[in-house]
């Protein structure tokens, strides 16, 4: 099941690293490797919220995240995003942009650098509602009780996640992005607008997939058939049938996750190296990895095993939210963003751990009793 679910990904970093030693010498394969921990590191919550929407579809759409998903993720994200950010950024023509990540790597850095706060903007406000559509929904099983359950109240009030999204951006402008010099003066009008087009984007995808999902389970409980999102069996590969249009939205929903979260890794790459390849390359093989590990945790039904891993992954996301709001004026370090991550999934991980136990003992499993109020 291991070497199955993770054998491209070995077989890349092997090759990967095999073209790093060749390209750029013992240097360039360290590069490559550091980048490669870098994006697991900061991309590990991902994986666990992907695994929640991935479950929902069938294995043709599955083996397509892998695939056609990594594609995107990869050449996409890793190389051609900083691209296009420098030809909007400094008004140049794609080949242009091309020829200065190639022949000035100092002058690309800096103009992808300059579009920080816009790209920050518009992943921070994106990740913040998924946080916060996450926290306001009434949920069968509570990790830290004593915020989720006022808030799942709050959130029967229609519209209040795209509310205080907005407030948050208009804060964020006036405040964060007017205090933000980085050498181009006033950035509010640019968060601003950065960061409406990142709520825009997550209503629109978003709700066209909730749409044909809804949609789907509909017609599927008027012909007389299993609903739409009835679990499989574990270990089939298929957590649910979800398939056609409604998967189809649900994957380019999927692909702006991941777009949202490797904002902060490529950005933060660049402390590393300037180089796009070398980028391209280390950044990819973690993408991969990233990709491998979402379908083994659907494969292996971890999110049902432990019920508070997607707790963790969410206000992990919301934590990342903030940071990269933040990181608009301030330098965060990616290593703290990281272990931000993955110290709230091991404290989900570790309150799961201890709840199988005691249902284990006691042979309860209802979700208002299991509830968590102190976290672990």
């Amino acid at each position: 099941m291991l070497l199955k679910t993770f054998g491209w990904s070995f077989a890349i970093t092997v090759l990967g690293l095999a073209l790093a030693g060749v390209l750029w010498g013992w240097q360039g394969l360290a590069i490559v490797g550091i980048l490669s921990v870098l994006e697991i590191s900061l991309s590990f919550d991902n994986a666990v919220i992907n695994a929640g929407i991935l479950r929902k579809m069938n294995a043709f759409w599955q083996k397509i995240f892998l695939t056609v998903g990594i594609l995107v993720a990869v050449f996409g994200m890793r190389l051609v995003f900083p691209v296009v950010v420098v030809a909007i950024t400094a008004k140049l023509g794609p080949i242009e942009a091309v020829s200065l990540a190639l022949n000035d790597k100092a002058r690309y850095q800096e103009l992808v650098t300059s579009a920080h706060p816009a790209i920050a903007a518009f992943g921070g406000i994106f990740l913040l509602m998924i946080f916060l559509d996450f926290i306001f929904e009434e949920r069968d099983y509570k990790w830290l009780s004593w915020i989720e359950k006022p808030m799942a109240k709050m959130g029967k009030l229609d519209m209040l996640s795209v509310i205080i999204a907005l407030v948050v951006l208009l804060v964020t402008s006036m405040t964060v992005a007017t205090a933000a010099a980085h050498g181009g003066g006033d950035k509010s009008a640019t968060v601003l607008l950065a960061g409406v087009a990142g709520l825009l984007t997550y209503l629109v995808v978003g709700g066209i997939s909730g749409y044909f999902e809804e949609k789907l389970e509909e017609e599927e409980d008027e012909e007389g058939d299993e609903p739409a999102a009835a679990p499989a069996k574990k270990g089939t590969g298929a957590a649910v049938g979800l398939a056609g249009k409604a998967a189809f939205f649900m994957f380019l929903y999927l692909e702006v996750i991941d777009a949202s979260f490797s904002f902060d890794g490529v950005i933060g790459a660049f402390a590393i190296t300037n180089d796009i390849f070398m980028m391209a390359l280390g950044l990819g093989i973690g993408a991969m990895y990233i990709r491998s590990l979402t379908v083994f945790l659907v494969r292996k039904g971890t999110l049902d095993d432990y019920v508070y891993l997607e707790h963790g992954a969410h206000y992990a996301i919301g934590a990342l939210a903030v940071i990269l709001l933040l990181t608009i004026e301030y330098e965060i370090p990616e290593v703290v963003t990281g272990l931000v991550g993955i110290t709230l999934i091991a404290l989900s991980f570790a309150s799961s751990v201890a709840r199988n136990r005691r249902d284990g003992q006691t042979g309860e499993s209802s979700g208002e009793t299991t509830e968590v109020a102190s976290g672990v």
